[in-house]
């Protein structure tokens, strides 16, 4: 093989986690088959997201880790063991939490696969000085904890639930990583912007805001903004309203017998585009001098 190709494998820890590429040392486990790997923070039990395939070495960040073996049976036993003791552990956590007074809610609990680790994840308003607590866990479970604080996103994927479209939330059922979102997305699209209709269960602004927001946008190129004089097959009138997702545009068109509202689709509809560091207003206005 070149050496400017590299065989990778995509892996994943949890249903619709994110992908971490790792070297097949040899190995070519189907999608879904569980493997063992080494990771930064130990030996860990995951399922194969990406089968083996060669990419640009160019394209790899940092050290890929290899994978160990197949998960055999004593494996898979050994890691479903793990995640019934991290559940009980997380109720150990819990009280403790209370005993210290702390402010702050936990989330999950995960083992790595060696035992090596015990994770708590948790969600705070403000930072939390959970150092005592650290020492009971680490004195009760003998190993070494780590107490991480995430995101009320990563809070929602993690719990999951049912959206505002009636379907299971997007972040728990396949979406693999958070992408931004802006309230713009939802102001091109044409949306409420009551915060109740836009956001999710994390309380942030909706994932699927996103998903079309590439169409708007290249339809809000070819639309001229409400009071724009354009030119229509009907004549020179105003622009009242627009439909970006039908890509349509409502004119008013002053006649003998009064005004008169037609819709155009947008490429039936003629008018300059806005000039940098200038107003649409005065451009119009210019416009509508020189045509007199």
């Amino acid at each position: 093989m070149s050496d400017k190709k590299r065989e990778v494998v995509g892996v994943r820890f949890k249903p619709h986690g994110k992908v971490y590429y790792f070297d097949p040392a040899g190995y070519s486990p189907a999608v879904g088959e569980a493997v063992i790997i080494e990771t930064s923070r130990g030996i860990e039990y995951g399922f194969t997201a990406i089968e083996k395939r060669s990419v640009e070495a160019s394209e790899i960040v940092g050290e890929l880790k290899p994978i160990i073996r197949i998960a055999d049976r004593e494996d898979t036993d050994r890691w479903i063991t793990n995640r019934n003791l991290a559940r009980e552990a997380l109720l150990v956590c819990e009280d403790k939490v209370k005993e210290h007074g702390l402010e702050m809610r936990l989330i999950d609990s995960e083992y790595t696969f060696d035992n090596s680790k015990l994770l708590f994840y948790f969600t705070a308003d403000d930072r939390v000085d959970f150092r005592k607590l650290v020492r009971d866990l680490a004195s009760i479970f003998r190993t070494r904890i780590e107490l991480r604080q995430i995101g009320v996103r990563d809070e929602a994927k993690l719990i999951g639930g049912v959206g505002p479209c009636g379907r299971e939330c997007c972040c728990a059922s396949f979406l693999s990583e958070f992408h931004p979102v802006s309230i713009n997305m939802a102001k091109d699209q044409g949306l409420s912007l009551n915060p109740e209709t836009i956001s999710g269960l994390c309380g942030r602004l909706l994932c699927c805001l996103r998903y079309e927001q590439e169409g708007y946008a290249e339809n809000l190129k070819r639309l001229p903004k409400v009071g724009r004089h354009v030119i229509t097959p009907e004549g020179k009138g105003v622009v009242v309203s627009t439909s970006t997702l039908k890509a349509l545009v409502k004119v008013k068109i002053e006649g003998e017998d009064g005004a008169e509202y037609v819709v155009f689709p947008a490429e039936e509809v003629a008018f300059k585009p806005r000039r940098k560091g200038g107003c649409d207003r005065a451009c119009d206005h210019a416009e509508h001098g020189a045509d007199r």
